[in-house]
């Protein structure tokens, strides 16, 4: 499009060399490998970004729900935070956000348990709901206490649906770049159809991949949570979103239909960077700052306080 934003003005030199080497292993065309050269080459970006485990923290690899999930401990915990993780439903597992989830751990001083739901195109909707769901509820009755919702992108997408599914048991979400469901016509999704790391092509591809290439469900909250009809009585909502990135304006549509409803919810749309700078945190200022907003964000929640 014409009228596109110019990223080499809008993207500082620091992120533009954290795309660089995330193009080294996943190329911005990976849409059109097959989904077992897609999960290749994200797993081995995912290696060349992982930042190790902060000291201190302890994992264990064990089912909830009779889904696969990782348990991250840094001394006892009252807090849980169940983490859904990014990859358009097709790419991903417990290793691709390992890093995040450790540091989330050490930072907020929460349990973190990172759940490993079934993938496109071998399980499609609404089983990757189903799974998600099916943890929370294992995890609910192995820890019980107060519990946080967390994921990125597809991962923002499940933590939501859940939460609306089961939200007078949880104390609070924080979505990271969520895909929600939003109008496709309207906002970034126009705005930054092009933008670099994900593009409005990319997010056809994987809305196909999902149902199984059946036409995407209209009303549905396990689908799109922004289609829900009721948003009465979520729990406090934190939303941290990419200014270049064809999804940010989702966000924006689920803080107002939260605050709309009587819910606190608070929207940061960061500038300068774009989907999936969770990675980028080990290599640029902005990503950094952005990986703090989300760890304040968990500490605050899992202390059941509103700074915002």
């Amino acid at each position: 499009m014409s009228n596109q934003p110019d990223y080499g003005l809008l993207l500082d030199a620091e992120v533009q060399a954290y795309i660089a080497k995330g193009a080294e292993f996943y190329p911005p065309n990976a849409v059109d490998l097959t989904v077992a050269e897609q999960r290749e080459v994200y797993d081995n970006m995912c290696a060349a970004f992982h930042g190790g485990r902060p000291e201190g923290v302890k994992t264990w690899d064990e089912p909830h729900g009779d889904v696969a999930c990782r348990r991250y401990e840094a001394g006892p915990a009252e807090v849980t935070l169940i983490y859904y993780h990014g990859g358009g439903f097709v790419v991903g597992g417990l290793h691709s956000h390992d890093d995040v989830c450790a540091e989330l751990c050490a930072r907020a001083g929460v349990r973190v348990i990172s759940v490993d739901y079934g993938l496109a195109p071998e399980t499609v909707f609404p089983g990757c709901y189903n799974d998600a769901a099916a943890a929370f509820e294992g995890i609910e009755a192995a820890f019980g206490g107060t519990i946080l919702m967390a994921g990125d992108s597809a991962g923002g997408n499940l933590a939501a649906a859940v939460t609306h599914h089961a939200r007078d048991r949880i104390a609070g979400q924080i979505l990271i770049y969520p895909g929600l469901g939003g109008d496709p016509t309207k906002g970034s999704y126009v705005a930054h159809a092009n933008a670099p790391e994900l593009t409005t092509r990319d997010m056809l591809f994987y809305q196909t991949i999902r149902t199984g290439g059946a036409k995407s469900p209209v009303g549905d909250a396990r689908y799109a949570p922004l289609h829900d009809d009721d948003f009465r009585g979520l729990p406090n909502t934190v939303i941290v979103t990419a200014q270049c990135d064809p999804l940010s304006s989702d966000g924006e549509s689920y803080r107002n239909a939260v605050s709309a409803a009587g819910g606190k919810a608070v929207w940061f749309n960061e500038a300068g960077l774009v989907h999936g700078c969770l990675r980028a945190r080990n290599m640029s200022t902005r990503g950094a700052a952005f990986f703090k907003r989300v760890s304040d964000a968990v500490a605050a929640l899992a202390k059941g306080q509103w700074p915002y």
